[in-house]
């Protein structure tokens, strides 16, 4: 799932912005460390943090039937995909430009196209929501980059939330088809006179 939304994004960015080719591997997924040696012009998604998307989080499972059969299935798990977007282009002047258009192409789509979706992505129900400029989950980008032990680069914080379905649909029975109603009515006729009902004696039976 993670890896189809990584081919997606590449084919998004080389698609949109002209110094990324397809020809050339150019879109990194790779940890933006002082062992990361792209090959220039480059840009680098490095996933840093993927948690649930607690606002989107819904309690409706969804019913299929059938002529044979019906089946339920809990919603899907929105997760969200945070990444930390580098661009890498031998000088600071070139990299932010670079940094720009990417920026500019991300921001162009608040969904992720559907014609762009790779693998499982293409089948979710879904839109797949984007964010870009938004905080970061990193609590701190110096200690980020004290960490992986390279120079600070100007970065832009980018997130796409998927769907996930960890369970399987789950067969309820069949559907019903016909079924039979019972009416049973209730008469509101009066008893006929001289009925045990009425306490009343019938003609010629009075004082025997």
């Amino acid at each position: 799932m993670i890896g189809d939304l990584d081919s997606t994004l590449r084919i998004l960015l080389q698609r949109e912005v002209d110094d990324l080719h397809e020809t050339k591997q150019n879109v990194y997924f790779d940890a933006p460390d002082d062992k990361f040696a792209p090959t220039l012009p480059a840009v680098d998604l490095f996933l840093y943090d993927v948690r649930e998307n607690h606002n989107l989080r819904s309690n409706e499972w969804s019913v299929e039937r059938s002529d044979s059969t019906a089946t339920r299935q809990p919603p899907p798990v929105r997760v969200d995909c945070s990444y930390l977007i580098t661009a890498w282009a031998g000088d600071v002047v070139s990299e932010h430009r670079l940094l720009g258009k990417v920026m500019r192409a991300l921001l162009r789509h608040p969904t992720l196209p559907l014609e762009l979706l790779q693998g499982n992505l293409a089948n979710q129900e879904l839109p797949l929501p984007t964010a870009a400029l938004q905080p970061s989950h990193l609590q701190s980008l110096g200690e980020f980059w004290q960490a992986l032990g390279g120079k600070p680069k100007a970065t832009l914080n980018y997130t796409v939330t998927i769907a996930v379905q960890p369970h399987e649909r789950i067969v309820i029975g069949q559907p019903v088809t016909d079924y039979t109603m019972t009416i049973a009515v209730k008469s509101d006729e009066p008893a006929e006179s001289g009925s045990p009902a009425t306490g009343k004696h019938a003609p010629g039976e009075r004082g025997r």
